[in-house]
C-alpha cells in the first residue's frame, strides 16, 4: 500500500496530472469515474490567488466524489506561497502539490515552475516553509533538472522528503527538453532507490499504454504513475491500465456510442460548471480529437465539433456520428 502522509492508495496508485485547461471539475471527476486514484487542479499561479484574479480562484473548486483531489500551485515569492497556502487550505483539498516542473517560458521566466530548477536552495526553502505552514501533505511534482549538465534529482529528491514532501513526482525530461524526445525513467528509479528514501515516488511522461504502466513499475520499481496527456479525450485510459495489471488483457476497444456518451456527458458537466453555455461548448473542444481518434473519415464531424458555437449544434453532431459510425 502506498500513503501520501496519512492517505492510503492502492498498492501502484495512477494519479492524474495537473493539466492546465485540461484537468478542471468534470474532467477530474470523469477520469476519477474510470479509476484514478489521485487527481490533481490544473496548476493555480500563486500571484493570481492573492490577487483575488478570478480565472485562478474558480480553479480552487472542487468535490467531494473526486477526493483523495489535490490542489497544485505554483510561484516562486515565499510570502505568496505562503498566503496561497492559507487561501487554499479554504477549499479543503487532501493534499497541497507543488509545481516545479512547468516548462513554459512566461512561468519560468519569473522564477516558477521548471525556472526554480537553477535554485535548488529556494525550492528546498520553499517547500520547508509551506509544510510548516499547513497540515495538509505537502508534494511535489518536478523533472529531471533544468538541463542535461544539471541533473542532480536524487539529492534534490532527498532534501525535498527531509523538509517535510510527503511524495514526489518526477517527469522524465529535463526542462531543456520541454516535451521532445523520449521521457528518461532511470533517474527517477536511481530516486526511488536511494536507501534514503522512503516517501513514495511517482513517474511522470510517456505512460500512454498499459505496458508502459508495468513497465513503471515492474521494471523500474516506482511506486506510482502519473498519468497526463494520454488520458485527455480519454478518461478510460486509467480503467485500461488497471484491467491490463489485473489480466494481463487489454479491454475491447471503446466503441463509438461510449465514445459520443462520454463527450456528450464531458460537454453538459462542462456546461454545468462554467454556467455559460458557450464557454462550457468552448471547454471541451479540446477534447474531441482524442474521444473520437482513430476513426477514418472523421475530419468533417471533428470540425464541426469544433467551430460549433451552441451545445444544441455539438449534440445534432454526435447524433451524425452515432448514425454514420456506430
Amino acid at each position: 500500500m502506498v500513503k501520501i502522509g496519512d492517505i492510503e492508495l492502492c498498492d501502484f496508485p495512477l494519479l492524474l496530472a495537473p493539466m492546465e485547461d485540461v484537468s478542471d471539475p468534470p474532467f477530474r471527476a470523469l477520469c476519477k469515474e474510470q479509476g484514478a486514484d489521485v487527481v490533481y487542479t490544473e496548476f493555480i499561479s500563486s500571484e493570481g490567488l492573492i490577487r483575488d484574479a478570478a480565472k485562478s480562484k474558480k480553479k480552487l473548486d472542487i468535490y467531494e466524489k473526486e477526493r483523495p483531489v489535490g490542489i497544485q500551485i505554483f510561484g516562486a515569492n515565499l510570502e505568496s506561497m505562503l498566503r496561497t497556502v492559507e487561501i487554499v487550505e479554504q477549499s479543503k483539498p487532501d493534499i497541497i502539490d507543488i509545481n516545479f516542473g512547468c516548462p513554459v517560458k512566461k512561468v519560468v521566466s519569473k522564477g516558477a515552475g521548471a525556472g526554480i530548477l537553477k535554485d535548488i536552495d529556494l525550492m528546498v526553502e520553499l517547500t520547508e516553509a509551506m509544510v510548516k505552514h499547513t497540515h495538509l501533505p505537502i508534494t511535489v511534482k518536478t523533472r529531471l533538472g533544468w538541463d542535461e549538465s544539471s541533473i542532480q534529482i536524487v539529492e534534490v529528491a532527498e532534501r525535498l522528503q527531509d523538509v517535510g514532501c510527503k511524495a514526489i513526482s518526477i517527469h522524465g525530461r529535463t526542462r531543456a527538453q520541454m516535451y521532445k524526445g523520449e521521457a528518461n525513467w532511470a533517474p527517477i528509479a536511481e530516486v526511488k532507490n536511494n536507501s534514503r528514501m522512503h516517501i513514495p515516488v511517482f513517474g511522470n511522461g510517456d505512460v500512454n499504454s498499459p505496458e508502459r504502466a508495468i513497465e513503471m513499475r515492474d521494471k523500474f520499481g516506482l511506486d506510482g504513475a502519473m498519468i497526463g496527456r494520454a488520458s485527455i479525450g480519454n478518461p478510460w485510459f486509467f480503467k485500461q491500465v488497471k484491467h491490463f495489471f489485473k489480466t494481463g488483457e487489454h479491454l475491447p476497444d471503446i466503441t463509438i456510442a461510449e465514445r459520443v456518451e462520454m463527450a456528450r456527458r464531458h460537454l453538459q458537466m462542462e456546461i454545468d460548471w462554467k454556467g455559460v453555455e458557450i464557454v462550457g461548448v468552448m471547454e471541451t473542444r479540446r477534447h474531441y480529437t482524442n474521444y473520437f481518434k482513430g476513426i477514418p473519415h472523421f475530419k468533417e464531424y471533428r470540425l464541426k465539433m469544433v467551430t460549433s458555437d451552441s451545445a444544441e449544434e455539438v449534440y445534432n453532431v454526435f447524433d451524425e456520428v452515432l448514425q454514420k459510425f456506430a
